[in-house]
C-alpha cells in the first residue's frame, strides 16, 4: 500500500482542498479592492486568444456542454496530462479548446470571438483570478490578475456593483474549478484502487517522448461529468 506522503494523487488532493478552503474564505472587500484600484478594461485586442499570451483555455463541465452544442469537434483532452498509470494510460481533469496550427483559439476569426455570446467561462473572467502560484521570485501568493499589463487598459474608473460583480463571477468560476479538480482526484484515487494502479512518472517521461517523436499513439481518460472518457491521440493532431 502507498502511504498518503508518498502518493501523488494524495498530495495534490490535500492540496487542492486547502486551495478551496482558503478560496472561500479569502475577503471579497480585498478582492474587490484591488479590481477597483487596477481598473482593467478590455480593449478587444484578441492577444489573450493566442498562444503568445495563454496556453490553453480549460473547459469547466458546464462549458464543455455549451461548446458541444456548438461545435462537437472543437475540443480535445487539456494539455500537462496529470498521471499516468504502469499501463501507460494518461488521465486528465477536463477538456480545452481546441487550437489553430498558429497557437490561435479555434474561435477567433479576424481579431474577433465567434462565439462570445457563449464564451467559456475563464474567457469571461480573465485576467481576474485567483489561483495560487509562485511567482518569478518562487514566493507562493494569490495571481489576482493574470498577463498584467500585456493587454487592456488600467486605473480606469469602475464602479463599486461592477468591481462587485467581477469579484463574485471570478469566485464562482475559481471555486467551481478546484471542485472539478477535486472531483477528478477523487475519481482517479477510486480508479486507481479498484484497478491495482499507480503512478509512474518514468513511463509517463518515456510515453511522452515516443508520442512527440510520432512512435506511438496515447489513450487519454479525460475527466468529464463525474467519470471519465477514453480518447485516443496521435502524434500531430490537433491539441
Amino acid at each position: 500500500m502507498i502511504s498518503v506522503k508518498n502518493n501523488p494523487i494524495e498530495i495534490r488532493l490535500a492540496d487542492a482542498r486547502e486551495e478551496l478552503g482558503d478560496l472561500i474564505s479569502f475577503p471579497d472587500s480585498e478582492f474587490v479592492g484591488i479590481i477597483k484600484e487596477l481598473g482593467f478594461r478590455c480593449e478587444l485586442c484578441a492577444r489573450c486568444c493566442t498562444k503568445e499570451f495563454n496556453d490553453h483555455v480549460f473547459l469547466l463541465d458546464s462549458d464543455l456542454e455549451i461548446i458541444q452544442q456548438i461545435d462537437p469537434d472543437a475540443v480535445t483532452p487539456a494539455p500537462y496530462y496529470e498521471f499516468c498509470d504502469q499501463n501507460g494510460r494518461f488521465y486528465v481533469s477536463g477538456y480545452a479548446l481546441k487550437t489553430k496550427p498558429d497557437g490561435s483559439c479555434i474561435f477567433l476569426e479576424n481579431k474577433k470571438c465567434r462565439i462570445y455570446g457563449s464564451r467559456p467561462s475563464i474567457c469571461r473572467v480573465y485576467p481576474h483570478m485567483l489561483h495560487r502560484e509562485a511567482d518569478e521570485t518562487g514566493k507562493v501568493d494569490w495571481r489576482q490578475i493574470s498577463g498584467l499589463n500585456e493587454h487592456g487598459s488600467y486605473h480606469s474608473e469602475l464602479d463599486d456593483s461592477t468591481c462587485e460583480a467581477i469579484s463574485q463571477e471570478t469566485r464562482a468560476y475559481e471555486e467551481a474549478y478546484l471542485k472539478q479538480m477535486i472531483g477528478f482526484l477523487e475519481a482517479l484515487q477510486a480508479h486507481f484502487r479498484k484497478n491495482g494502479l499507480k503512478h509512474v512518472q518514468k513511463i509517463y517521461d518515456r510515453r511522452m517522448r515516443e508520442f512527440l517523436k510520432g512512435k506511438c499513439e496515447l489513450e487519454v481518460f479525460v475527466y468529464c461529468r463525474g467519470g471519465f472518457e477514453m480518447q485516443k491521440l496521435r502524434s500531430g493532431s490537433k491539441r
